[in-house]
């Protein structure tokens, strides 16, 4: 999956929220819009549908990145590439802000609906069809990508918006760890019905896709077991995170960035047994939230002080 750091070039910051586009872009706009040539009078309609394509796609993924941040979550980067967008939210482990935070893109989709369709309502009375048989497409085009969009998306299948939510739903009843991995093993199964149908139709891009959601699943699988194998460590009682209010586990989870012992720094007091290093903020493992050991005793900080975060081990 791209980053914002590897081979993107950033075009705006929208609300806080830094726009990429990965240069893979480029290669595939080439090849589809080449493919498609014909449909249109001119070849500027092409480029103006796979931009209005894309369009869609990042009021999608603004429509993530706004809805975790309005439950508290972190959304800072989008990524466009030839597969659609990425947004990176961290929302708060919780199944209700993550479910809001995924799905508010298939919304954005929902919203546009209607409007793309009296549009069209517009081109057929106002005789487009007939005076700009051009637009008219455009304007039905872009109505049908929306839609199979939306469709495509909301298929229970991690990592697309439907297996995300279906894991946000079973969350309720099966806890963090156990919904994420019965949702990966619902996604291994239906990439694997994408490389058959790939096979079946000869389509280059359903393998794609499928590698796609292979590697998610594999990471999503890898991380359903970390949670687990967590979830059976005995929690320190006295502790708990401010953001999560989940207590920190019994042991040595955390690394000194300074001479890379792995120590207990709610054992010690935030500071290193070994360097003796003292650290302002902890992270939290289950979270990813930092915050002072007084935070975490439930006690307001007196005084700013230099940040300096110590590296979690799992």
């Amino acid at each position: 999956m791209p980053t914002g750091r590897q081979g993107s070039i950033r075009l705006f910051r929208l609300y806080g929220i830094d726009v990429f586009l990965h240069w893979s872009w480029f290669l595939v706009a080439v090849l589809m819009i080449r493919g498609q040539l014909g449909e249109y009078s001119s070849i500027v309609w092409n480029i103006v549908e796979y931009l209005a394509l894309f369009l869609i796609v990042l009021t999608h993924e603004f429509g993530h990145a706004l809805a975790c941040r309005s439950v508290g979550g972190n959304a800072d980067r989008i990524v466009l590439w030839p597969l659609g967008g990425v947004a990176y939210v961290d929302p708060p482990p919780r199944p209700g802000a993550t479910l809001w935070s995924i799905v508010a893109g298939p919304l954005v989709n929902v919203a546009l609906i209607p409007v793309l369709w009296l549009l069209g309502e517009a081109a057929i009375r106002a005789n487009w069809w007939e005076t700009m048989p051009n637009l008219a497409r455009l304007i039905a085009n872009v109505y049908f990508i929306n839609k199979m969009l939306l469709i495509f998306n909301i298929l229970p299948i991690f990592p697309l918006d439907g297996g995300q939510i279906l894991r946000s739903l079973l969350w309720y009843p099966l806890g963090r760890a156990r919904s994420l991995l019965v949702a990966t093993v619902l996604g291994f199964i239906g990439a694997a019905a994408f490389i058959y149908l790939a096979y079946r139709i000869a389509s280059t891009w359903f393998v794609v896709l499928a590698i796609f959601m292979l590697w998610n699943c594999w990471a999503g699988l890898k991380q359903a077991l970390a949670l687990l194998k967590m979830a059976k460590i005995p929690r320190r009682e006295g502790y708990s995170c401010p953001t999560c209010h989940t207590s920190p586990p019994l042991g040595e989870f955390w690394g000194c960035s300074n001479c890379k012992r792995r120590f207990d720094t709610f054992a010690s007091g935030g500071v290193c047994p070994n360097c003796k290093a003292q650290f302002m903020t902890t992270r939290c493992i289950d979270c990813g939230r930092s915050h002072s050991i007084s935070e975490w005793a439930g006690q307001r900080p007196v005084g700013d002080a230099p940040s300096s975060l110590l590296t979690q081990k799992t």
